[in-house]
């Protein structure tokens, strides 16, 4: 074996790391040999691995921790420098230790080039901050790789996705509708108001029309957007409103898709479509795709239908000024119809939409003059007059209230999913109601039955224009089992007035200011319940006090007065009858003292909707400026008539598409409204209504009920508004302007001088709950709980010792006024004849007055269910427009 393989001997004593550290071993006898000069690995590794106190060459003291330290030192390139400085007798060059010598590369042979990583990062060679911060060559090479991950994720998109087809786009089904026994409404789609059309019968004014208003590029354009993608990702991401900004090339891919989901994946999939169809098919036919896949309201889809639903006309045949209508229409038919869409939103009512749509038409028009699209003679005849479209048609199927619960059911689907109304109509749903057939035909014939018995539309002028309303509830529950929207669309009328706001409920509202005392107290006892024996002043022609002791004024700060309908001087009576008797003075009082805010909430909580409050809580607000549908003033008083437990109303149980169940349709959860002492306090006040007051109409029922009616300002609406334990209804009668849609003055309709909610109203309810309640139990009410104390009005007289009778608490109480219940003393015949003589007047509608016109005495049993004696004048409410009745 040859001298430089043999392992040396093992020095004795001080071992290998005195070898390693030059030093010579305790029992060697000799010095160690020079660093390097054996040539040995342990010489060469002895350059750098110096012990924690031993020193370097030349007595410099040299620390490294160990071998991780020794590797960092490495890493830092440390040992080339090393094998320079501690170059002994084998420097650099040509001494024993340089290339050529024994010792050769000391430092070398320390710091062996590290293997190559594919990714250098962390950065090898580079110490602290340096080593994390990437390459030129890394950042180049992943900007790279990611622009072609992106290049081949394009590919793939455009080479997967389809380009749409207008003909597919059309083929739309119908929406079928079961009543709430499972049996079949009505099935009703648009696939008959649809057809295409070549570009070459589409008017150049009308194609112009959409390219100036919504895409002045179009022929340009690669008919994609990036900013508007690029926007509407933004929007999507924050949780911001998604806008449009897309081009018609974009707009006529996302018509074609039966989601119209505002999804990334969804954007994603209309940009690549759009730019295979820019590079597929031409201008020309993109945009006759886009018209005629376009949604333009009232269930019409396309160029060709929309021309005949609004013009009854070819899309050839249209007029530019026409065509700048129906391009409006695109910017949102729901809020550009004239018509009006206020079942769906509130603020798309006729005359808003009406506003909105002249305004985008003549905008359009300007722009198309703008682009030389017309001439100046085109334009100012275009501009000359607005073209007012055709109204509402009915389609296959949608007669009689079929049409008004197809409506309410479909507005609650949009409401409560993301379903927009294009795919909806668009068809292939089945929407389950809670409708049922019997009683919505009871409802029907009851309305039928008292319109013609009672109004002479086509001789009497007064008994022109008279409309209904009515819905009908289950308590405890929420759902709508009937409901009478009108004459049906057949006979031109599309109002919903089930379901409309705008027709003020006079009295009806009373009730609700009743609960919030019985629930809040007055700012002078807050929080103790009022007990409806307290006493109010009753009499007519009254100022109303502030809990400050100040009285309201007019805006001429003249003092403000509140009338009631009649001028009877009932004096301090009980809550409980004046709301027998429907006296408005007491509760406009009792609404201060509470709180109208208190009054709001209450009402709230029962079911109204905000956007139907008044929003002015002036004095009058507790006596019916407020103006809430007949849908919900009825789920209101089921509150009532549940103890206080409150359900939002709903029609639609479940919609399915394609099989599958759609989210959004479970049965709405029940909350307690009201305490039961509370809402079992009020049934029981309104109870009394209807055995002794202004509702006895309602009495040939022949079951236990409760009920309120309402009568406003100048006689332009009556409400009966009543419940059992299984059904709450209310009716709304009134007379609307066909034109303007303003209320007119019910005064002398039917014959009769003023139409009270005790009259008509009464009895169509009652006509429907014979019906609807036929073979039924009578369950009754369950018996109220004492409430509150009585806390009289400021200024009523304190109880003398001859007032021994109390009030009953039950609805048998007597109509007439108890010594308890009038302090003042009772009205000589000649007082009384001044106000009320002769005549068939009285407060409900009803009253038994005197035949002959004579006088009569203080007032008994008969003469307070209607003040026995002639026609009542009427009060006008005060500045705030309070409402009587």
């Amino acid at each position: 074996m040859s001298e430089h393989r043999r392992k040396p001997p093992q020095p004795q004593g001080g071992g290998r790391a005195a070898a390693r550290q030059g030093q010579p071993g305790p029992s060697s006898g000799r010095r160690a040999a020079p660093s390097g000069a054996t040539g040995s690995s342990a010489d060469s590794q002895g350059s750098r691995s110096y012990g924690p106190d031993s020193p370097g060459p030349g007595g410099e003291e040299r620390s490294y921790g160990g071998r991780a330290e020794a590797r960092r030192a490495a890493q830092r390139g440390g040992g080339r420098r090393r094998a320079a400085d501690n170059a002994g007798p084998g420097g650099r060059r040509g001494g024993p230790g340089g290339p050529t010598g024994p010792g050769r590369g000391r430092g070398r042979a320390a710091a062996a080039p590290a293997k190559k990583r594919f990714i250098d990062y962390p950065r090898a060679g580079k110490y602290g901050w340096h080593r994390w911060v990437p390459s030129w060559k890394l950042v180049s090479g992943l900007f790279i790789g990611f622009v072609g991950c992106l290049v081949a994720i394009a590919g793939i998109g455009f080479a997967m996705v389809q380009v749409p087809s207008e003909n597919i786009a059309a083929q739309s089904q119908n929406n079928v509708y079961y009543w709430a026994d499972g049996s079949q409404m009505v099935a009703t789609g648009t696939g008959v108001n649809r057809q295409n059309v070549t570009i070459d019968k589409i008017p150049e004014a009308m194609q112009w029309a959409v390219i100036s208003a919504e895409n002045k590029s179009f022929y340009q354009d690669s008919g994609v957007d990036p900013m508007g993608i690029a926007r509407a990702l933004v929007n999507m991401a924050t949780g911001g409103q998604t806008q449009g900004g897309s081009t018609i090339t974009q707009q006529f891919v996302k018509n074609t898709y039966l989601s119209q989901d505002q999804t990334v994946t969804r954007k994603f999939k209309e940009m690549f479509i759009s730019i295979k169809v820019g590079t597929k098919f031409d201008k020309q036919t993109i945009l006759q795709g886009y018209l005629n896949t376009s949604y333009y309201g009232r269930g019409a889809y396309g160029i060709q239908a929309a021309a005949q639903t609004y013009y009854g006309k070819d899309a050839v045949d249209l007029k530019p000024s026409e065509c700048a209508f129906l391009a409006a229409l695109l910017k949102g038919p729901t809020y550009y119809d004239p018509a009006g869409n206020a079942d769906l939103d509130p603020n798309a009512n006729a005359n808003d939409n009406l506003r909105r749509s002249k305004e985008r038409w003549s905008w359009i028009l300007g722009e198309m003059h703008k682009d030389k699209r017309l001439t100046d003679a085109q334009y100012q005849e275009a501009v000359k007059t607005y073209p007012n479209p055709q109204g509402r048609k009915a389609t296959k199927g949608m007669t009689g209230q079929v049409s008004y619960l197809v409506d309410t059911a479909k507005k609650y689907v949009l409401n409560h999913s993301d379903i927009p109304e294009a795919q909806f109509d668009q068809g292939g749903y089945q929407i389950y109601t809670t409708f049922q057939k019997d009683k919505v035909n009871a409802l029907s014939a009851a309305v039928k039955k008292i319109q013609k018995e009672r109004l002479h539309p086509k001789t009497e002028p007064k008994d022109k224009y008279v409309q209904f309303g009515a819905a009908s509830i289950k308590p405890d529950d929420g759902a709508i089992v009937a409901l009478y929207g009108g004459d049906g669309y057949e006979n031109g009328h599309f109002t919903n007035n089930a379901d409309t706001s705008g027709v003020p409920v006079g009295s009806t509202w009373k009730p609700f200011v009743l609960a919030a005392a019985m629930q809040y107290g007055t700012y002078k006892d807050p929080g103790q319940p009022v007990s409806p024996l307290s006493k109010y002043n009753g009499n007519d022609h009254l100022k109303v006090r502030k809990p400050d002791g100040s009285y309201y004024l007019k805006k001429d700060n003249s003092t403000f007065y509140q009338m009631n309908e009649s001028p009877h001087p009932w004096g301090y009576i009980t809550l409980r009858k004046a709301m027998e008797q429907s006296i408005n003075t007491p509760f406009v009082q009792l609404g201060v003292d509470v709180g109208m805010s208190h009054v709001r909430d209450v009402a709230q909580s029962t079911g109204i909707l905000p956007a139907s409050m008044s929003q002015d809580l002036n004095p009058s607000f507790a006596i019916g400026t407020s103006t809430p549908s007949a849908i919900r003033m009825a789920d209101a008083y089921a509150t009532f008539a549940a103890s206080g437990k409150q359900a939002d109303p709903y029609s639609v149980t479940a919609v399915k598409y394609k099989g599958a169940d759609q989210p959004g349709f479970d049965k709405p959860k029940k909350k307690q409204a009201l305490t039961p002492d509370v809402a079992d306090n009020v049934t029981d006040v309104l109870e009394n209504v209807i055995q002794n007051g202004t509702g006895t109409n309602a009495k040939a029922l022949g079951r236990t009920a409760a009920g309120k009616t309402g009568t406003t300002d100048k006689n332009k609406s009556a409400w009966f508004v009543g419940y059992t334990q299984q059904l709450s209804t209310s009716v709304a009668m009134f007379r609307e302007n066909p034109k303007d849609h303003e209320l007119l003055s019910m005064n002398g309709t039917a014959g009769v001088d003023s139409i009270h909610g005790g009259d008509i109203p009464t009895s169509v309810w009652t006509e429907y709950m014979l019906a609807a309640l036929k073979n039924q139990n009578d369950p009754g009410f369950p018996d109220p709980v004492k409430i509150g104390t009585v806390q009289d009005e400021a200024g009523a007289p304190s109880p003398t010792p001859s007032a021994t009778i109390t009030p009953s608490e039950t609805p048998t109480e007597s109509a007439s006024p108890s010594p308890s219940e009038s302090a003042s003393p009772s009205p000589s015949p000649s007082d009384t004849c001044q106000f009320a003589c002769g005549g068939n007047g009285g407060n409900g509608g009803n009253g038994q007055g005197g035949t002959t016109g004579g006088t009569t005495p203080s007032p008994t049993a008969t003469d307070t269910t209607g003040t026995a004696g002639g026609p009542r004048g009427n009060g006008n409410g005060g500045i705030f427009g309070g409402q009587t009745g």
